[in-house]
């Protein structure tokens, strides 16, 4: 899988997540005690071409809130880069 696969599939999980749980991505990010911007899709690339990733801080945020662990989290990352 190449680099910019697993960042989709990182962030696709993201987006499952907040789904999920019946949220958008802000919900999530502020249930998680982050900006309410930290998962926008407009900044998941920065402006120079670069890709953001989100941090194991932030994952271990949002897995915490969602009452999800690790497990999960790579389990819907390989669901949604198949």
């Amino acid at each position: 899988m190449s680099h910019d696969h697993h960042h989709l599939a990182i962030w696709a999980a993201v987006d499952k997540i907040a789904a999920d749980a019946g949220l958008s991505t802000s919900g999530l990010a502020k249930l998680a005690g982050l900006d309410s911007t930290a998962f926008n899709r407009s900044a998941r690339v920065k402006p120079n071409g670069r890709l953001r990733w989100p941090s194991t801080e932030t994952i271990a945020r949002v897995l915490s809130v969602t009452d999800r662990d690790m497990d999960d989290f790579a389990r819907i990352c390989r669901e949604v880069a198949a």
